[in-house]
Formats: C-alpha cells, sequence, structure tokens
C-alpha cells in the first residue's frame, strides 16, 4: 500500500466543533467546548496511524486574495470571542499531540492544502484531507479523498458526483456559479446548486457556461448576463 498523508483543516475543525458542542468551559470559566471536539476528533485521525499528517491553519493577515478583490469575506462576522479563546490552545495542544502546524503568510490554509496534496498524490502518496468544507471537492480524485470527522463520512469522486451533480474537475466553476454569501463571492444570482449543475452539463465549464450566455433565457439568463463582468474572477 502507498504511505498516507492526511491534511487537517484547522479552521474547519475548529469551527464544526464549536457550534457543535454545548459551550463547555474549565475551573476557571475559560471556554474549552471547540477545544474538546478538536481533540477528539485528532484521536480519530491519530487513531488511523497514518505514515504522514499535518495541521494547516490561517496565517494572520491579508492574503492575495484580500488584493484582488477587496470586499473578499468583507461580510463575514468576526470570531466570536469564546472562540477566539480557544484558538491558541488548540494550536498548543495540535503541537504536544507531535503534528506539525503549517500557517503560510499571504495565502489560506485552503491553498496549503490544495498544494500539498497535489503534490504528495504527484509523488505516489495516498491523500486525506480531512475537513467538513464543500470547497475542498475540487481536489478529489482517485488517491485523494474528504473525509468529515464530525459525521465520519468519507468524500471521493463517486461521491462528489452523488452530492453535487458535478464532477470533482467542476467545482470550481460550480461554485462561482453560485457564489457564496460567506466568502462574499456574488456569483450569479438565484443560480442554486441545480441550475448551476445544469449548466456545467450543458457547456462543460464555466468558461463554456460564459460562451453561451446568449442562448439562456429567462430571468435567470438575465441576471447570468448581468454577472458576466465578475464571474472570471469569482
Amino acid at each position: 500500500m502507498p504511505p498516507r498523508l492526511v491534511l487537517i483543516d484547522g479552521s474547519s475543525y475548529l469551527y464544526r466543533a464549536f457550534h457543535a458542542l454545548p459551550p463547555l468551559s474549565n475551573a476557571a470559566g475559560e471556554p474549552t467546548g471547540a477545544l474538546y471536539g478538536v481533540v477528539n476528533m485528532l484521536r480519530a485521525v491519530l487513531k488511523e496511524r497514518p505514515d504522514y499528517v499535518a495541521f494547516v491553519q490561517d496565517a494572520p493577515g491579508p492574503t492575495f486574495r484580500d488584493a484582488l478583490y477587496p470586499a473578499y469575506k468583507a461580510t463575514r462576522q468576526a470570531m466570536p470571542d469564546d472562540l477566539v479563546a480557544q484558538v491558541e490552545p488548540m494550536l498548543a495542544i495540535v503541537a504536544a499531540l507531535g503534528i506539525p502546524i503549517l500557517r503560510v503568510p499571504g495565502v489560506e490554509a485552503d491553498d496549503v492544502i490544495g498544494t500539498l496534496a497535489r503534490q504528495a498524490h504527484a509523488d505516489g502518496i495516498e491523500v486525506t484531507i480531512s475537513t467538513g468544507d464543500k470547497d475542498f471537492a475540487q481536489l478529489v480524485a482517485p488517491g485523494i479523498t474528504l473525509v468529515n470527522t464530525m459525521t465520519n463520512t468519507t468524500l471521493d469522486s463517486a461521491g462528489v458526483v452523488e452530492r453535487f451533480g458535478v464532477q470533482p474537475g467542476q467545482i470550481v466553476d460550480y461554485l462561482a456559479l453560485m457564489g457564496d454569501s460567506v466568502d462574499n463571492i456574488p456569483g450569479v444570482d438565484k443560480c442554486g446548486p441545480k441550475t448551476a449543475a445544469k449548466w456545467l452539463a450543458a457547456y462543460a465549464s464555466l468558461d463554456g457556461v460564459i460562451a453561451h450566455a446568449g442562448e439562456i433565457g429567462g430571468k435567470i439568463g438575465e441576471n447570468l448576463r448581468r454577472a458576466l463582468p465578475q464571474l472570471p474572477l469569482s
């Protein structure tokens, strides 16, 4: 069997644990609910005894996307204080477990995970991305899978098609068409998952949808044509 690398999406772990568990605290009144959840998820990963593992977390400061699109994530709510208080303790726990922590200034953790996944895959290493973030579905391929430790589910290429209605290689275009209110990515107004999947089934890619935008009728067609200037950036 090929060696196996597990890339842990630190932000996904922290947020999912924070929202999934009750507001626990220690004797000093410090919040610990997210820490408890993260530790349990880390234990599940380590129990599988991967050959390599890394915990990837966003570095402080802006990224290149902020320069490209100043409104990027502008509408995202600030991290709750109770969660902020658990970030550094979480990193200390990860380090104490002997798991390398990767934080690269100027890029997001997603970029680091994507780069490492592709490089490891090219080197014949089996890659598991431990996350609850749908954006990583674009990386899924034979030898690269997603695992959600909160739900104990695995997403492979067939799973991506079943869940989203598009191939992994179309996920970026699929998300661009729909937009993302969390990250303040506009997309096409009123374009939901079914419409995005239908367009990509017909035209294969975002470039194909743009090229055939004049053929799409109705209000949604008008919305598409109105969104054309911003779609490549999405």
